[in-house]
This record gives structure tokens, sequence and C-alpha cells, in this order.
């Protein structure tokens, strides 16, 4: 995390010029804290299995914390959530203004495939982690599951429904980050695809453990606005606070019961994680 934290340091999107905020709205979000649990994830598969390729594993962890950031700056706008606290701190568009968060989340989407066509790696690897995140990222993953999100907020949606809309929004894209992980440390497609299935597990205990931290925490706890998903299809709505928790608890044993089959150094890191974030 440490090492992360400094490549990220020295590596922030700047696109210096006469506007007076838009080179430091760029960076803001990026530099507001927050778990970086996409990142650690590539990061960790890579350091678990090809540790000499730590340099590399960073590029493809930016772009993927990148296209986080994107997502967390859209989600907070006014036509979305309309939240106006992240990590603690004012929302981009509160810090600055609506049409510089627009833009600054826009560039960052496009920025995240510039840091992987940037990479230290072969042809190959870098164009298959560009798929990884765009089809995780845009209209087969998160825009998909956003644009439900959205349009069925006031509408309350079924189980199968919830885990589709939750399955898209975060799930594939804490999934693709192990998948790109795979990549770039050279595990075969078989290997990759099996650790994928697991992200999406991962990805909907993250899910669920984020609505219940909705349910149950202040606003200065969680650094972000709080017991404000009354509208929304979330799975302490749909199961109640303990549902979520016992719904989480499954997904955890599931996950741990399908670690057994992959790489030991893989294993380790996801539990870590799960340990860290989701107990």
């Amino acid at each position: 995390m440490a090492e992360f934290k400094a490549f990220l340091s020295a590596h922030l999107p700047s696109s210096p010029s006469f506007h007076p905020c838009f080179d430091e709205a760029l960076s803001y979000t990026l530099k507001s804290g927050g778990k970086h649990f996409r990142a650690m994830l590539v990061a960790g598969v890579v350091a678990a299995v090809r540790p000499e390729r730590k340099e590399a594993a960073f590029h493809v962890a930016l772009a993927f914390e990148t296209m986080h950031s994107y997502s967390l700056i859209h989600d907070d706008l006014p036509a979305m959530d309309d939240s106006d606290l992240r990590r603690g701190q004012p929302s981009l568009h509160v810090k600055f203004d609506e049409v510089t968060a627009i833009l600054a989340g826009d560039a960052l989407n496009t920025h995240a495939f510039y840091q992987i066509a940037r990479a230290p790696l072969d042809a190959d690897a870098r164009i298959k982690c560009v798929e990884i995140l765009s089809c995780n990222a845009g209209i087969y993953g998160m825009a998909l599951g956003q644009a439900v999100d959205c349009y069925f907020e006031n509408q309350k949606l079924g189980l199968e429904e919830l885990k589709f809309l939750h399955i898209h929004k975060t799930a594939r894209l804490i999934a693709a980050s192990l998948q790109a992980g795979c990549v770039v440390a050279g595990l075969d497609e078989a290997e990759a695809a099996r650790i994928y299935d697991i992200g999406l597990d991962l990805g909907l205990a993250f899910q669920i453990a984020d609505d219940i931290i909705d349910a149950t925490q202040s606003a200065e706890t969680a650094g972000k606005p709080t017991h404000n998903d009354g509208a929304k299809n979330s799975f302490t709505n749909l199961l109640g606070v303990d549902g979520a928790v016992q719904a989480k608890n499954e997904l955890i044993a599931k996950i741990e019961r399908e670690l057994g089959s992959v790489h030991a150094g893989i294993r380790a890191i996801v539990t870590g994680l799960i340990d860290k974030h989701l107990r």
C-alpha cells in the first residue's frame, strides 16, 4: 500500500493551463484517500505471483484507481446521487463546480487507458488490460449498473434484479482488477477466468458491506453521507440489516471455499483484504 501510494503521488494526472481549477480537479479525488481496494487487487496478484513485475502492476493498478475515481465523481453529481461529501471531504462538484466535475470525470475515464498504454508491458498484455477495463467499466459493466440504479430509484427491485444491478455497478470492476493482475502476472486465461468469477462474489460482498455501513454508521465515521439510501435499491432495504449481514457472510464463506483452488499467494491477498474491509 505504501509503495502504491508513493507511485500514485508521483503519477497524478496533470494538465496545466490558464483554467483556474481544472488541473487541481483532476487529482482531487485520487488524493483524497480511500481504500485503494481495486488497485490493491491488481498489485496484490502480481506481488504474489511475479513480484519482479511490480512497476508494471502499479501502472495498471493506477489505471483502475483512476477509472474508479471517475465513477465516484459522476456518482456524486446532482443528476445522480447528489452527494455533497466523499471520503470526508466536499465532493468534486461542491469543491469546484458541476461542469468541472463532469469534465474531470470524463478526463479521468480516458486517462485510465493512457496509463495502461504506457505501462512497461508487452503489447498483448496492454491490449488485454485495456479490453478488461473497458468491458467491465463500460456498457457491459459499471455504466450499465449505474443506469439501472438511477432509473429504478424509488422502484423496488427483487433480489435477482438487485444482484444484477450491483454485479454490474460494483462487482465487475473489482473482478476485473483481479483479472488484470492475472494478465500482468502472466497467468493463463483459465486461471484468470476462475479468479475473475471469485472477484464477482468479492465485489458483491463489498457492495453489501457498503450498504450495511450506510444503514448503520454516521457520516463522520463513514466519511460520506449515510442513512440516505431509503429510495435506493440496497441490500439492507431489501433484506434488512441482519439479512444483509447474513448474505455478506455467506458470500465470504463461498469465496473462501473457491480460493482453495487458486495460487496460495493470491488466496492470501484476497483473504487479507476480506479481513480488513469486510469482516
